[in-house]
């Protein structure tokens, strides 16, 4: 049984942030932000953050199931339901009546309109800023969907010797996080066979998976909104050639590397550089074609960066991918990652499949 969220918490916290920021009130349009401020999980709703009031809008598929949400969450907000998106501007237009400055991160197309009487000023990160720092809740719900995925990996790694597809793997592997109780997959599996291991983001194929070939199997799975993310390279026997083998162990150097960096107060750039620097003694620092990591959370891609252009420095409470790669067209490619949860004294990873290669 998962923690109860702790979503009720989080608008006071917001409602600290905004004289920082120079505002009033916040307009919060994205959904994501959305529902890690209200826990409504609909795909149409608009939220003000006033000083003492909050207010949210949605449209009539959503009246009986906002009401539900938030009162689940323990937020107490005032709801307007309106048929139209006009309806729903006027809610939020009175309710906006007598503020001075009011933040809105989209463009600003329908100041005139909505907010006639308040200044519109450009904000970026508000939320998202407030969203690094996961709590226990939070943290529960990633360690579950990760906990899915090895269980997800474990049930799927021996069909990679029945001569499968790509593609029957990828589908075998969103069957079993499905299964094992994950409401989605994080993103589209990544099931990429020999020479379709050296493009980082390649799609599964119908192309046969044969004995001797590294096998790059990335994916992730979902739970209460939540996303895990995981990448293990496998090879069904032992790999066909000797640079296969050497650069699966010197990726996986560079993320035990990378992983033991991982620290509070140490920049998302120094992170990259301590595993590129592992790729790059080993002779393939070119072959090494994205950034180290990235933060999981709501969404499989937010902040912070793990990368040699990162301004961002790791602290307690943050959840970064730590997950370095090699790629040479002529061999496949090589990736390793895990998701780890920043602590007072390092990180602790949350993926633990084995990293084992062989595939027997």
């Amino acid at each position: 049984m998962l923690p109860p969220a702790d979503v009720a918490s989080r608008v006071p916290r917001l409602r600290e942030r905004l004289g920082g920021a120079g505002c009033d009130a916040l307009l919060v349009t994205r959904l994501v932000n959305i529902r890690y401020l209200t826990g409504f999980t609909g795909s149409a709703a608009l939220l003000l953050v006033l000083r003492d009031r909050l207010v949210f809008t949605t449209d009539g598929r959503y009246r009986d199931q906002s009401r539900d949400e938030l009162e689940s969450a323990g937020v107490d907000a005032d709801i307007e339901v309106g048929a139209t998106l006009a309806a729903q501007q006027g809610a939020l237009s009175a309710a906006a009546a007598g503020i001075g400055r009011l933040t809105w991160a989209q463009q600003r197309r329908f100041e005139a309109e909505w907010f006639q009487h308040a200044e519109l000023v450009a904000t970026e990160g508000l939320v998202e800023a407030q969203r690094r720092v996961k709590d226990d809740g939070e943290l529960a719900r990633m360690a579950e969907a990760a906990r899915i995925a090895d269980d997800a990996l474990a049930n799927v790694r021996p069909l990679l010797g029945d001569g499968l597809t790509e593609k029957e793997i990828a589908l075998a592997l969103d069957y079993e996080m499905r299964r094992l109780g994950a409401e989605a997959s994080s993103f589209e599996t990544i099931v990429a066979s020999g020479p379709n291991g050296a493009k980082p983001h390649a799609r599964p194929s119908e192309r046969a998976i044969g004995a001797g070939e590294l096998v790059v199997i990335d994916f992730g799975a979902v739970v209460e909104g939540y996303c895990s993310d995981m990448t293990r390279t496998l090879c069904v026997g032992e790999p066909a050639s000797d640079v296969a083998r050497r650069m699966v162990e010197v990726v996986a150097s560079s993320q035990r590397a990378g992983v033991g960096a991982v620290a509070p107060g140490v920049s998302g750039r120094d992170v990259d550089r301590v595993c590129r620097d592992v790729i790059a003694g080993a002779g393939w620092g070119d072959a090494f074609l994205h950034g180290t990591g990235h933060g999981v959370g709501l969404e499989i891609h937010e902040a912070p960066r793990v990368a040699s252009t990162s301004e961002d420095t790791l602290a307690t409470g943050h959840v970064v991918t730590v997950e370095p790669g090699v790629y040479l067209p002529d061999v496949g490619g090589v990736r390793i990652e895990d998701t780890v949860v920043v602590t007072e004294d390092g990180c602790l990873p949350i993926t633990n499949a084995p990293k084992e290669l062989v595939v027997s």
